[in-house]
């Protein structure tokens, strides 16, 4: 998993609230357990003007030009700006992958559904809590600004302003451990490889016959 220590990039808008997981990754784009390869649908149903397929090419699908993340002063954007109780729904992880496949590495919101909250760090992604007034202010600012950029620090727990305005966010330290380090579950497990090793001999010295083939 990508490690996330700062990041500045464009800041693009969701602004709405109650985004759920099937309008980030459209169900009938659920059909691999690879982790790549779902950023080209993800926001599909809101991006393009006609229904998307499964193995569709997305090249000449006719784009929503309504949509703002089709504008081209967000093109780019790795910030999601949203509302709250993003990613609501169903508890599919195929979210928090289309989101980073798109180019996303974090979402600043007021409030997530708790199954995305989790399984956003899970996957590199890094959802931001801030205020409601302060969300409200970072979208009045965007709109107000092309190519509007915002500096998540994850070292100090920050989100920075272009004008220098600093926000503080509050996040669980094992979690700011695990992104910090690029760290997943299996990630987590391989830091004690070592110990893992030395029980596995161990109780193949006590126990041989649990090591040997079934014939």
């Amino acid at each position: 998993m990508k490690a996330f220590t700062t990041h500045t990039g464009v800041a693009g808008p969701m602004d709405r609230a109650n985004v759920d997981t099937d309008m980030i990754i459209p169900k009938q784009f659920l059909k691999s357990i690879k982790r790549s390869g779902f950023g080209k649908n993800c926001f599909d149903e809101l991006r393009y003007l006609d229904q998307g397929l499964p193995d569709q090419s997305c090249e000449g699908r006719p784009l929503n030009k309504d949509f703002p993340l089709n504008f081209e002063r967000y093109k780019g954007a790795s910030i999601l700006l949203t509302r709250e109780n993003f990613g609501c729904g169903s508890s599919r992880e195929h979210a928090p992958w289309a989101l980073e496949d798109y180019g996303f590495r974090a979402i600043i919101a007021p409030s997530y559904a708790d199954i995305f909250y989790n399984n956003s760090f899970k996957n590199g992604l890094l959802p931001v809590i801030l205020d409601e007034k302060i969300v409200d202010q970072l979208f009045e600012e965007m709109y107000a600004v092309e190519g509007y950029e915002l500096t998540v620090d994850l070292e100090k727990c920050q989100v920075i302003t272009p004008t220098g305005e600093v926000f503080a966010f509050e996040l669980d330290e094992f979690r700011r451990h695990c992104l910090l380090n690029g760290l997943d579950d299996i990630g987590l497990t391989l830091e004690d490889a070592d110990a893992i090793h030395a029980y596995e001999k161990k109780l193949k010295e006590q126990s041989p016959w649990l090591f040997n083939a079934i014939r």
